[in-house]
């Protein structure tokens, strides 16, 4: 999963860093989130990550915040070596109207008490919306190149004008255009376009806008995707057994890709381990037949690898089982 953050300007850009002094700011990725220039009304959300690099158990004993105007909670408090979790702040623009800047208090019991301090910002303006107030892409296959848009209002300033949009994400390549100017509102559609290679994983990043207006900071449009491999097999395991021994058992998977593929190879298999590609022709989905011809009792346990001539993502693995009886 790809994540992006932004280093605050004045005071929040450098406090983060000046603190970083402690094995508990060690343990953080970011410690500020500065929502840009956003409409009153939509939650704003940004989970900072926590990841326990000690030798010994970690435990956050505490969350609390400066302003009733966000909240923030810890998705798990105690944490073994290795593992990881998120502080997840919520601000909520409803509560406050200008500039925002609050402080989060993380405090920790073990190995030893120690507190470090998150920074999120927001200013929050009635002057312009944005409807949705997300580019959310859902679900996709990787390969293909979708976009979606939302359109960005600005109120009582007729000579507001988008001079640049940028994301904090090379694989979105976003761009403007203008579908209305009146008396009392421009309106520009802002659209985001999703290359094709773009990694798997469920991602979120931000569409930056820029204007003319010196006394506005760059517009957020929040944007997510969750991006699945160009390749799926169903189902993930196969089960053979239990089967008895010197007889067979016959199982098929169904492999699926974005566009047609061929299958090449299938790695795994032995002498008793058997697979049948349906044909050697490209489609955009194939059939295997699994076929397993039972030997000595025992349980079996294999990974196969199939092998495609896909550019990209051209492997999918799924497992086999069986327990073979007398």
């Amino acid at each position: 999963m790809l994540r992006y953050g932004l280093v605050m300007a004045a005071v929040l850009g450098t406090a983060g860093p000046a603190l970083s002094a402690t094995w508990a700011d060690a343990l953080f990725d970011e410690f500020s989130k500065d929502f840009g220039s956003v409409p009153r009304g939509p939650m704003l959300t940004h989970a900072f990550r926590v990841v326990n690099n000690t030798r010994g158990d970690v435990n956050i004993s505490e969350v609390r915040v400066s302003c009733g105007c966000v909240s923030a909670i810890a998705l798990q408090g105690h944490l073994k070596p290795g593992e990881a979790t998120h502080i997840v702040a919520r601000m909520d623009t409803t509560r406050f109207t200008g500039l925002r800047s609050v402080t989060i208090y993380v405090q920790f019991n073990q190995p030893a008490f120690e507190e470090v301090r998150l920074w999120v910002q927001a200013n929050c303006r009635n002057d312009f919306s944005i409807t949705p107030d997300t580019l959310a892409f859902g679900q996709l296959k990787r390969g293909g190149t979708p976009a979606a848009s939302v359109l960005l209002s600005f109120y009582g300033n007729t000579d507001v004008q988008i001079t640049e949009a940028t994301c904090e994400s090379n694989y979105i390549q976003p761009r403007v255009q203008e579908v209305r100017r009146t008396e009392s509102e421009v309106t520009y559609q802002v659209t985001a376009r999703l290359r094709g290679d773009a990694p798997v994983g469920k991602w979120y990043t931000d569409v930056w806008v820029k204007t003319n207006n010196l006394g506005m900071p760059p517009i957020r449009v929040p944007l997510t995707v969750e991006i699945e491999s160009a390749l799926s097999v169903n189902p993930e395991t196969v089960t053979l057994g239990p089967i008895k021994t010197q007889s067979e058992s016959e199982r098929r998977v169904i492999v699926r890709g974005v566009k047609p593929f061929k299958i090449e190879k299938v790695l795994g298999t032995n002498d008793r381990l058997l697979v049948h590609v349906d044909s050697p022709q490209a489609k955009p989905v194939h059939v295997l037949t699994i076929k397993l011809r039972a030997g000595e009792p025992g349980e079996l346990n294999r990974t196969l690898s199939v092998l495609t001539d896909l550019a990209d993502d051209n492997k999918i693995d799924f497992h086999v089982n069986a327990q073979v009886v007398p």
